[in-house]
């Protein structure tokens, strides 16, 4: 196996227009990982995935997926990914079976190796594999898109905005096959999400992009490390209180009768956030940390935009 499934050197695009939409990223994707790929609209997301999926030319940079460079091998490196996209481009007049055949006829993979209704079952399609795609819902079509994306067993898969717009059953649906692909064949899968708790959930390692450029890329766990802002949440027992006061400390009142107290865990320790709290006179009947999540991450990262 090679040791990245996506590796990108020097990748820069621009436009006729003159707009760059990526500025020279550099950004190797682990294999085997669940990757995020995140960043505000404009940012260059699309622009990269089409890019790998080979829909769009680059202007200069390297591309290899899955150890083929996509200059010198274009269609091994395309026969290791498939992409999920965002839009619903089906043909209304195909059947979910007839779109699957159709889809791995354009990949060459020969009848006898195709997957059509083992992929169909997996996404749940089996009742519908006969009927005509126009008569599928939504969520249903979004399904199918899943499966049209698996048809010739890719070694990387790019989910583009895969939950937007669908219901809870759906959405919990797609993870679970998402999950069941990178724990038994090994995937790699690559995930854009504006839903960024699902990122936070589902990825081993994130990279966010901002006016195309790569601005961070770790481990959802160290990116999530690199705030230190806290916030203890206390439920006092009942009485008059006025809110705590001290250096490095912010409190205010939360409108479920809570005292919130932000504060630096590098520079405040927790014991002076209670202990500032004692010196109010403030009885504790309940206490709890909140720490900062991914949005507070990726906000950070992106607000000069």
């Amino acid at each position: 196996m090679t040791h990245n499934a996506i590796a990108l050197s020097g990748l820069r695009k621009t436009y006729k227009s003159g707009q760059e939409a990526l500025k020279g990223i550099d950004l190797a994707v682990p294999a085997g990982s669940i990757f995020g790929l995140l960043g505000p609209n404009g940012a260059g997301k699309s622009t990269l995935i089409n890019i790998l999926a080979g829909l769009v030319l680059k202007t200069s940079g390297k591309v290899e997926i899955w150890g083929w460079d996509q200059d010198s091998n274009p269609r091994q490196s395309r026969a290791a990914i498939g992409v999920m996209p965002q839009e619903l481009n089906l043909d209304p007049f195909f059947s979910p079976h007839g779109a699957l055949e159709v889809q791995a006829g354009l990949y060459g993979v020969p009848a006898s190796r195709r997957k059509s209704d083992e992929i169909l079952a997996m996404v749940g399609l089996t009742d519908k594999r006969d009927a005509y795609a126009r008569t599928l819902s939504g969520g249903m079509r979004r399904r199918l898109l899943l499966a049209k994306a698996l048809v010739h067993s890719p070694q990387v898969l790019v989910l583009d905005e895969p939950t937007a717009g669908v219901d809870i059953e759906l959405r919990q649906m797609l993870w679970e096959n998402v999950r069941r692909l990178n724990r038994e064949r090994g995937m790699t899968i690559i995930l854009t999400t504006h839903y960024l708790e699902e990122a936070e959930e589902m990825c081993d390692e994130i990279a966010i992009i901002n006016h195309g450029t790569l601005v961070a890329q770790d481990s959802t766990s160290n990116l999530l490390g690199q705030l230190d802002a806290k916030t203890m949440i206390i439920t006092p027992a009942g009485g008059e209180y006025t809110l705590p006061k001290a250096d490095g400390i912010s409190a205010e009142r939360r409108e479920d009768g809570t005292i919130a107290l932000a504060y630096n865990a590098r520079q405040t320790s927790a014991d002076a956030v209670l202990a500032a709290v004692r010196s109010a006179d403030i009885t504790i009947q309940d206490v709890r940390t909140e720490q900062a999540d991914l949005q507070d991450v990726f906000l950070n990262l992106t607000k000069d935009g």
